[in-house]
């Protein structure tokens, strides 16, 4: 057995878990997303998608996905750079820039990538990343791949960010990189001040609207849109994984932004271009999303109303204003316990542990899609409830 085999023998955390029966990761799907799945012969309502529109099965989705699939074929064999961008590719960076109500727009195969990507080449040496404690981790990997000096803001502390902003050099660049949803625990970032403090430093803003779209302002553009401050944001990037029923990412800016980006970007040069198949599933989500405003309206509907009998009930859920609801535990090993015993008795949801968060922060995310009813919500929040009452949790 070589060194690299010697270091990775002793790693068994996972299976301390498997052994206890609470491991939650993993686990097979036998059919389409949606409000209720099988798993294993065991059906559970799903409570852990980020699909807030609820458009993972649409028909119609699936229909555009085959169309380009018989069209195009099953892959591009190439990236964009090269030989691997279709017409359907432009057509949906053309659209998601009107969306956004920006100049243009770069789609990835992964929103991952985008973050990763773009942050590692956007700012120089002499420039500044300035991120909130919280970003997603695709952003982490992104700003540690570029070369800027990195500065970090404790979680929506808009003081903590102008002590950090008065660190930079007047004159260098200075991008405030921030989620519009943080994903765990379903909180807005203070975009309104964020903006007074771009101005007052004359730094530029990046927004990760992953979350944000199908779920927050006109048509479901997205949190910039809601605080109605679009034209103040620099850089958009989104996924398509979430509301946009499909796999990949797009950033969307100025001309000139975009065009450095087109040439620059390592994971978009040097990474096969978009799928077919995803990339019409996506474009059609975005027009079903447009045309459809009342599916966002249920899913407020239905969030509101879990928010509320959470907080009835008895729940610790802290700051949240989205479709994304922690359940705090503040104990790993509970985390693990109350996600299996929610499993076995028919609600997934899905387990928060470091280093999503911090070890006193654990807890469980409840999430909600457009197509789940009152009643469901209300058999989750029952089963929960007895869980969470038989581990002292909440009384």
């Amino acid at each position: 057995m070589g060194l690299l085999q010697e270091r990775f023998k002793s790693y068994r955390v996972p299976q301390k878990y498997m052994e206890a029966g609470v491991y939650p990761y993993f686990r097979a799907i036998t059919g389409k997303q949606g409000t209720e799945v099988e798993m294993g012969g065991h059906k559970v309502l799903m409570f852990g998608s980020n699909a807030y529109t609820g458009l993972t099965g649409d028909q119609r989705i699936i229909d555009a996905a085959k169309a380009a699939l018989d069209k195009y074929g099953s892959g591009c064999a190439g990236s964009r750079f090269l030989n691997g961008t279709l017409d359907i590719h432009v057509q949906l960076e053309k659209e998601l820039a009107e969306f956004e109500h920006k100049d243009d727009a770069l789609c990835f195969s992964t929103g991952f990538f985008v973050n990763s990507g773009v942050l590692a080449v956007i700012c120089g040496r002499e420039d500044y990343i300035i991120c909130d404690e919280r970003d997603h981790a695709s952003i982490v990997d992104g700003r540690r791949l570029s070369f800027a000096k990195q500065l970090k803001y404790k979680h929506n502390d808009m003081e903590d960010l102008e002590r950090q902003l008065q660190k930079c050099e007047p004159n260098a660049v200075k991008l405030i990189v921030v989620d519009g949803v943080f994903s765990m625990e379903g909180d807005l970032a203070n975009l309104p001040e964020i903006v007074r403090l771009k101005h007052k430093y004359n730094a530029s803003i990046f927004v990760d609207e992953a979350h944000g779209i199908g779920v927050f302002g006109k048509e479901g553009r997205g949190v910039c849109d809601h605080f109605g401050l679009t034209d103040e944001v620099d850089v958009i990037m989104g996924t398509f994984s979430k509301s946009l029923a499909s796999i990949g990412g797009f950033v969307a800016a100025d001309f000139d932004t975009i065009n450095y980006l087109r040439h620059t970007v390592r994971t978009y040069i040097f990474s096969a271009s978009n799928t077919p198949a995803a990339t019409a599933a996506a474009r059609e989500a975005l027009h079903i999303m447009r045309q459809e405003p009342e599916r966002i309206e249920k899913l407020w509907k239905v969030t509101n109303y879990a928010l509320k009998r959470f907080r009835e009930e008895g729940f610790e859920i802290g700051d949240t204003e989205s479709p994304i609801i922690p359940l705090y535990v503040r104990d790993v090993e509970k985390t693990f316990l109350i996600t299996a015993l929610a499993f076995n008795a028919g609600v997934f949801i899905n387990p928060v542990i470091p280093p999503a968060c911090a070890p006193q922060d654990t807890l469980v995310r409840f999430a909600l899609m457009a197509t789940h009813t009152e009643e469901q919500v209300e058999r989750g929040v029952q089963i929960l409830k007895k869980i969470f009452v038989e581990q002292n949790i909440i009384k």
